[in-house]
């Protein structure tokens, strides 16, 4: 018996040991420099994390409490290779030394690193979540979110991802163009690394920025995924639910996510000045009551790819999104406000609805020496609805009765092909060609019937080249654009050729910092919508009007930026400058008795705007928080006037993560857009969360607008015929609380997934939108 409990004891004692187990070392550059806060991973011989660390401010790092056995120690930090040391039979403590660094990291898709870390290249920013922002995170928009990249706006209670302005976010899952509710379904540990493109090529369009979520694809099994917020007392809420089914080359998925809301307190406060021609003015004020809004988004991907990572990949994808709206009320009395006692009963309802049904077929070749053939075909149908009822009354007696209805179709077709190669010394070029053709079909009944058919396309042809001198990063593209638009009943064919160069130098003065300059030549078009020669009326006074000869116009854009980092400290700055001359804007004019609301070419319009952002952390790998704030000051020349505004923004948000547990706080101010004479004012918006996350549940809590009584956006026209002040207000939106619940599990082996590179998409509806 005492030498059953002798070996017993001993056996104890050797397992103890085994599992005290140390490693340690110093990291260090090619001058025998300390790196700081390098990632430091040791994983099994199959790639499973076993522990890790950062090393210090003299590069020293521990890693202890490692039982016996054979492993892989990983050691990488932004702007160098990263070592691997394989531990063969690891059965002791050992200390390993100086371990040197070679310059010029690459990606590490298998890896699992415990601080977030980032290196950048001419174009884009390549970040690593950390493992702690990967377990804070429930969903890819989440994730995101943790990430604090520069000038990123998340907004995860209306699952919008925005930049300030009005510049397009694209996001992409593996190199295909998606929608935020596919980020949303996607599982943090899946992710392996996110690609900032901040500066895109020319292929990307107009896009100001492209975020590209690289993830690993199981080889069998597949996943499932719910995520629901739901508020316990307004009618609000997010519902998705998502699946993965994967079997060798071929990978079967579908998505959906519906949010439904239903508000009783949406009203609006509107003053109004009208000049009319024969001497008139009529000073009014609309007073809003409480009514109702009601509407249900869909949105809905059912997709196949079919893969050989070395070879080829092919992605087919049906897509469709949707907006019913069956309730859009207005309510409220139009007050003289010269004379109080004069007023009118106000009724402005509408009823609309949108459904927009898409196929996109991909296909990518990759052939040999470093070169890449892509094709994309895109297909789609948009069919719109809306019918708008406007009533003025006295005592019962309907002064102004307004209908209005429009019954809108769109065809649209979008195809690419694009061929790539990386040559030698880190240069590469391209070459693609894009040409996107689309005919709308609408009716507008409105006690006339008005008939319009137009078609518009345009074909763009460009060529790009990346290299690398020493320090210097340069990218330079060369794009030409034929665009052309038809009216029906009109034997004109309108065509125009635009020029659309795209230069950036980009100089990095070590590894924490850089200063780079974009410029480049764009072209954007008029909307089929804001051509159509059809009037609408819009109340009494006023009549929104369709211009048929409005032309397309360039866009001068120019940007300065730069970053500096060290340790937990990170900074970005950008001072953007945007030219459009002869841009299409809104204008008024008088004709008769009435208001005539249209757009024309005007002379130009000009914003200047920069921007600072300061992040800090992770503090003690609890703490994290990041500041952006800024100016856009606008120009807006048109034929009849001449405007200037200035709006100042601040974005700040802090997250914590301690154990199972996440809290984040956000506060974002009012981002205005002024162009034309119209100022359409942003959002002032607070939301605090707190979630707690148990293996693939995670369960929590929070607040829209917790310290503040009132939701509302404003939007203004400084027209000298008829200037307008509107404020809109949604009474439940303010102390909005919700609960969220959201569950994931997956099953099967992961391997490196091939990149689809690009996508496009048609979600312009090509009818002319009116309303007050």
């Amino acid at each position: 018996m005492k030498t059953l409990c002798t070996l017993v004891l001993m056996c104890i004692c050797l397992e103890s040991l085994a599992q005290n187990i140390q490693l340690k070392g110093t990291v260090g550059n090619g001058d025998k420099q300390p790196i700081e806060f390098a990632n430091v991973v040791l994983q099994t011989t199959d790639s499973i994390l076993v522990t890790g660390t950062t090393s210090n401010l003299k590069g020293h790092f521990e890693l202890n409490g490692i039982n016996a056995g054979t492993y892989c120690l990983l050691i990488s930090s932004m702007g160098y290779r990263t070592q691997e040391i394989w531990l063969n039979d690891l059965s002791q403590s050992r200390d390993l030394g100086n371990i040197p660094l070679e310059e010029e990291s690459f990606a590490i898709d298998n890896v699992t690193v415990t601080a977030s870390t980032q290196r950048s290249e001419v174009d884009r920013k390549v970040v690593y979540p950390s493992a702690r922002q990967q377990k804070a995170s429930a969903n890819g928009v989440d994730l995101l979110q943790q990430l604090m990249l520069p000038r990123i706006q998340v907004d995860p209670v209306n699952n919008t991802i925005k930049i300030p302005g009005d510049g397009e976010v694209q996001m992409r899952i593996n190199g295909v163009k998606v929608t935020a509710q596919e980020i949303r379904a996607l599982r943090p540990d899946e992710i392996v690394r996110v690609e900032y493109h901040d500066n895109p090529g020319l292929r990307y369009g107009n896009a100001e920025i492209v975020i590209d979520y690289i993830v690993r694809r199981p080889e069998t099994g597949g996943s499932f995924g719910i995520d629901i917020m739901q508020s316990p007392h307004v009618g609000w809420g997010n519902y998705q639910a998502s699946m993965k089914i994967n079997h060798k080359k071929s990978e079967f998925s579908a998505n959906f996510w519906g949010g439904p809301r239903n508000f009783y307190g949406v009203y609006r406060d509107n003053l109004e000045d009208f000049n009319l021609e024969n001497g008139t003015e009529l000073h009014r004020y609309e007073k809003g009551v409480p009514s109702h809004w009601k509407m249900m988004q869909q949105w809905l991907n059912v997709a196949y790819n079919l893969q050989d990572n070395n070879k080829y990949q092919l992605n087919i994808s049906v897509n469709y999104s949707g907006n019913n709206s069956p309730i859009q009320q207005y309510h409220g009395q139009l007050i003289n406000r010269t004379d109080e006692t004069d007023y009118v009963d106000m009724t402005d309802e509408t009823n609309s609805n949108r459904h927009t049904p898409s196929i996109d077929i991909y296909y990518q070749r990759n052939l040999k020496k470093n070169q890449v053939l892509i094709f994309d075909v895109v297909g789609t149908y948009n069919k719109e609805f809306s019918d708008r009822t406007y009533q003025e009354s006295r005592d019962n007696v309907m002064l102004t009765d307004v209908q209005n209805k429009v019954y809108g179709k769109k065809y649209s077709l979008i195809g690419e092909g694009i061929y790539e190669k990386k040559l030698s010394n880190g240069m590469r070029w391209g070459a693609g060609i894009r040409h996107t053709h689309s005919f709308s079909n609408n009716d507008y009944i409105n006690g006339h019937n008005y008939h319009t058919q137009m078609q518009q396309g345009s074909t763009y042809l460009y060529g790009e080249l990346r290299g690398k001198a020493q320090k210097l990063d340069y990218m330079l593209g060369i794009g030409g654009t034929r665009s052309f638009y038809r009216q029906e009943g009109s034997v004109d064919l309108y065509q125009y050729y635009t020029f659309n160069p795209r230069l950036t130098l980009k100089y990095t003065f070590n590894d924490r910092s850089y200063l780079r300059l974009r410029s480049s030549i764009s072209n954007e078009m008029p909307s089929l919508g804001n051509l159509s020669a059809i009037d609408q009326v819009i109340d009494s006074l006023q009549i929104q009007r369709g211009n048929p000869n409005l032309e397309a116009y360039l866009h001068y854009s120019n940007t300065l930026d730069g970053e500096w980092s060290s340790g937990i400290f990170y900074t970005y700055f950008s001072v953007a400058y945007n030219y459009k001359p002869h841009a299409i804007m809104d204008e008024k004019y008088v004709e008769g008795n009435k208001i005539i609301q249209t757009w024309d070419n005007q002379k130009s319009w000009q914003r200047i705007a920069p921007m600072i952002q300061l992040r800090v952390g992770p503090v003690a790998d609890i703490l994290q928080f990041s500041v952006s704030g800024g100016l856009n000051h606008f120009i807006s020349r048109g034929n009849t006037y001449h405007h200037k505004y200035s709006n100042w923004w601040l974005d700040a948000s802090v997250s914590a993560s301690w154990k199972n547990f996440n809290f984040m706080y956000q506060v974002m101010t009012n981002q205005n857009w002024f162009s034309g004479e119209t100022l359409k004012g942003g959002e002032n918006a607070q939301i605090i969360m707190l979630n707690y996350k148990w293996k693939d549940l995670q369960i929590g809590a929070g607040m829209f607008n917790p310290f503040t009584n009132d939701y509302k956006t404003q939007q203004e026209n400084w027209n000298r015929y008829a200037s307008s002040r509107k404020t809109n207000y949604i009474q439940e939106s303010a102390q909005m609380a919700f609960l969220t619940f959201s569950y994931n599990f997956s099953f099967g082996r992961h391997y490196k997934t091939g990149n689809k590179k690009i996508s496009n998409q048609d979600s312009g509806s090509g009818i002319m939108q009116t309303g007050k």
